[in-house]
């Protein structure tokens, strides 16, 4: 019979636990990210997880409101979790710039909540990973946005790896060239799926959706499906826009010319015109990164540029530009990779216990193996030796340190 005092342990929906293993294997992976992030000058912030619901809504787009976590707080707040940390960025910057000085440059590690429906790889709260440089235009700010990205890649040894890459104002010069400037939020928001429910779907929800005729939604899909070398496709898809996207063409070209001279091979950094972003605050670069091995888990790290989001908080012009890592999602295809190898332990020493009554020799012991730069655990327990090397094998030690008037047991 159950016991009406106990409570049932469990976990929400959309939520997870972590145990040790898993929580080594992020720590390994946001420290190879925070060694690229310093390389580059990147320094670390923090914002609160709530904020006022005002400072949200609207910024994402309406699905973005709809996963908000919204309520009245105790103090009669209306007040949301947030659900990334370029909105809080915005908010941030624009309370603070004064003292901190453009450009800016900083990266943000925390959990995110969206009500959304939970699937692989993707939970109702997660962590994400950002870094971004406010206050400048500069094509620059966009190219070191891709390098970071390549870096972080090539740190963590998950083999071959792709950055997808477009401009939002060549899409919106392919739109008003079609006659769907009007609808460019929608139209965008569609093509955005492309990968996920593919073109005829698509195509549906243009026509449906947003209003377009069967004829626009055709040319806007042959638009955004155009392949070949980034110099093939930004040249096909300036004679589609009939100079309507030249703008967003040129930047493009400077963020592709700078991964050339940094020596990215263009198989790592492709053209991609049907990366839009489905966020509403996007207007020039846009980034998404696919793994080549498992490309079906979706990108595990995406952003852009958003020239105008600070604008909400302040009339000073604070541009930006910056990509977030997913976490959760490339966790989870590292692991299903195999590419994931942290031991369980922190420690890689264990050292034995023999005689409870010399304990604190043996705490001693441990202290000095410590103050000379080595990771020891001390099994606090004076059991059988066959039962503490078991301990030891199971939690991934590398060595066990024997020391005692027997090792017999």
């Amino acid at each position: 019979m159950n016991d009406p005092r106990i409570i049932q342990p469990r976990t929400l929906k959309g939520f997870r636990d972590f145990l040790p293993s898993a929580m080594q294997a992020r720590d390994w992976l946001l420290e190879s990210a925070r060694e690229v992030f310093h390389r580059y000058g990147y320094a670390p912030i923090d914002t609160p997880a709530l904020e006022y619901t005002e400072i949200l809504l609207g910024k994402g787009g309406a699905e973005s409101d709809k996963q908000l976590s919204r309520f009245e707080d105790n103090g009669g707040r209306d007040v949301a979790l947030r659900f990334d940390l370029t909105v809080p960025l915005a908010r941030f910057a624009a309370q603070h710039i004064g003292e901190l000085g453009t450009p800016f440059k900083r990266y943000h590690i925390g959990p995110v909540w969206r009500g959304e429906n939970t699937q692989r790889g993707r939970y109702r709260e997660f962590m994400q990973c950002d870094f971004d440089t406010i206050g400048t235009e500069s094509m620059v700010a966009d190219t070191e946005t891709a390098l970071v990205i390549h870096d972080v890649f090539a740190s963590l040894g998950v083999g071959e790896f792709r950055i997808h890459l477009n401009n939002r104002r060549i899409l919106s010069g392919v739109l008003e060239s079609i006659g769907l400037a009007e609808q460019s939020a929608g139209a965008l928001r569609a093509v955005d799926k492309l990968p996920k429910i593919g073109r005829d779907a698509v195509a549906r929800e243009l026509e449906e959706m947003v209003g377009a005729s069967p004829a626009e939604a055709g040319r806007l899909l042959d638009a955004v499906s155009v392949t070949g070398s980034n110099g093939r496709v930004l040249e096909e898809i300036g004679q589609i826009a009939e100079g309507a996207a030249d703008q967003g063409i040129a930047a493009l070209t400077e963020v592709i010319d700078g991964l050339t001279a940094a020596d990215i091979p263009e198989s790592r950094a492709v053209v991609d015109m049907s990366i839009a972003r489905g966020l509403d605050y996007y207007t020039g670069t846009v980034f998404e990164t696919f793994l080549s091995e498992i490309p079906e888990i979706g990108s595990v790290c995406s952003g852009g540029r958003y020239d105008d989001l600070a604008s909400l908080y302040t009339k000073q012009r604070l541009p930006g530009v910056g990509a977030s890592l997913g976490i959760d999602r490339l966790l989870a295809a590292l692991e299903e990779l195999g590419r994931i190898s942290v031991p369980a332990t922190p420690a890689p020493i264990l050292l034995a216990l023999f005689d409870a009554s010399r304990a604190v020799d043996y705490v001693g012991l441990a202290a000095m193996m410590r103050d000379a730069g080595l990771g020891v655990e001390l099994y606090p327990d004076a059991k059988k030796l066959g039962n503490q090397l078991k301990y030891a094998d199971r939690k991934g030690h590398q060595l066990v340190v024997i020391v005692g008037p027997s090792a017999v047991s």
